[in-house]
C-alpha cells in the first residue's frame, strides 16, 4: 500500500491500549515489541508481497529473507516463523513447492524452524512469513532512537525497485540482475550480529518506502534532522540503466511525491540519483544510527564480515526533523 494510503487507513485504527506493547506502529517501526519480563520480550511481524522475479524458489528466498529482516533490524533475534502464501488454484503445485523450499532454507540459514502457516486461493501468487523473535527489553532498536552526530551507515545497495521492474519488462537480461537478486536473497543476520557489538541507537531496514522514506520516519521519529549524501549512496550499475530507461517502480515514484515534500534535495544532486533514492526495495539492508565514535570500527567490521557494500551515507543534525540529500 502506497505512504499517504497506509495513512489514512490507520488513521481509522482505535487499537487497546496495553502498557507492555512497548513498541507498536506509532512511529513506524518494524516490528511490534511485547514485554514478557523484565528480562524478555517477543518481537513479531510479518510481510508478504508478490513475485519480484521469475523463478519460484528464488522467489521464495528473497521474500523470507525480507520478513526476517524486521527482526533484525529491532536489535533482535528470531525464533521461528510461518508461512503466509496466496497462491492460484489453477497453477501447478510445485511451483507453490519450489516458493516453500525457498522460504524454508532461507529460514533455515538463520536457525529458526518454519512451524506452519496459511494459504488461500488468491488471483496471484504472494509470499511472506510470519516471525516471532527474542530481545532483551533494554536492547530494542527503534526507529525513535537516533542522536545528534549519529553516523549513517547503510549496508547494502539500492537498486532493487527499479532492476526488477526492468528485468521484467525485458529492459535488462537475468545476467544482469543476477547481482542485486544476490543481495535481496541475502540476510540481515551479519550485519545485525556485527552491530550488535558497537554503540547503535537506532536501526531500520530499507524496503517499500525507499531509503529517503525510512530516513524520514526515522527523523521525525528520533527528533533530529538528517543529512544523507547522495553520492555516497551505494547502488548496483544497472540501477541507472533501468531509470534512463523509465522502469521505475508505482510505489516508487509515489514514494517522491509523499515523502519528498518534507525534505530538502539540493540541485546539483542528478534527477536519476534522486528516483534511486526514492526507489521501492526489497529485501534492502540496514539503515544503522552509530555514535560517531564507532562509526569507522562498525564499518570495519561489518566488511570484515562480509557485509561489502556498508557505506557511511551521512549524519543525524540537532535542528529539525527535516532530511536534507546533499
Amino acid at each position: 500500500m502506497r505512504p499517504a494510503e497506509l495513512d489514512k487507513a490507520l488513521a481509522h485504527m482505535k487499537p487497546l491500549v496495553d502498557p507492555k506493547l512497548i513498541v507498536g506502529y506509532d512511529l513506524a517501526d518494524d516490528a511490534a515489541v511485547y514485554l514478557i519480563s523484565d528480562d524478555l520480550a517477543i518481537v513479531h511481524t510479518l510481510d508478504f508481497f508478490t513475485p519480484v522475479v521469475d523463478d519460484p524458489y528464488t522467489f521464495g528466498r528473497i521474500s523470507a529473507a525480507n520478513s526476517l529482516s524486521d527482526v533484525y533490524a529491532m536489535g533482535a533475534r528470531p525464533l521461528m516463523a510461518l508461512n503466509i502464501v496466496s497462491f492460484p488454484a489453477k497453477l501447478s503445485a510445485d511451483i507453490l513447492g519450489e516458493i516453500l523450499r525457498g522460504g524454508a532454507d532461507t529460514a533455515r540459514e538463520a536457525g529458526i524452524p518454519i512451524a506452519g502457516g496459511h494459504t488461500i486461493d488468491g488471483p496471484e501468487p504472494a509470499y511472506g512469513l510470519s516471525v516471532t523473535g527474542l530481545v532483551h527489553p533494554k536492547h530494542v532498536l527503534t526507529n525513535a532512537g537516533a542522536k545528534p552526530g549519529d553516523a549513517l551507515i547503510l549496508t547494502k545497495p539500492l537498486g532493487s525497485g527499479v532492476i526488477t521492474t526492468a528485468m521484467r519488462s525485458g529492459i535488462l537480461t537475468p545476467h544482469q540482475g543476477e547481482e542485486i537478486v544476490r543481495i535481496m536473497m541475502e540476510l540481515n543476520k551479519t550485519a545485525a550480529d556485527v552491530m550488535a557489538k558497537f554503540s547503535v541507537h537506532a536501526c531500520t531496514d530499507i524496503t517499500g518506502y525507499g531509503l529517503l522514506g525510512h530516513a524520514t520516519e526515522m527523523a521525525v521519529a528520533s527528533g533530529f534532522g538528517w543529512d544523507i549524501h547522495a553520492n555516497d549512496v551505494p547502488w548496483v550499475e544497472p540501477a541507472m540503466k533501468a531509470i534512463e530507461a523509465n522502469a521505475i517502480p508505482g510505489g516508487s515514484q509515489a514514494n517522491r511525491i509523499h515523502f519528498g515534500q518534507g525534505m530538502d534535495i539540493s540541485p546539483e544532486v542528478d534527477d536519476g540519483v534522486i528516483s534511486l533514492l526514492f526507489d521501492a526495495q526489497t529485501s534492502g539492508g540496514l539503515l544503522i544510527c552509530v555514535d560517531p565514535s564507532d562509526a569507522t570500527r562498525l564499518l570495519t567490521a561489518l566488511k570484515k564480515a562480509g557485509v561489502a557494500y556498508s557505506t557511511r551515507i551521512g549524519t543525524v543534525r540537532v535542528d529539525d526533523k527535516r532530511v536534507l540529500v546533499l
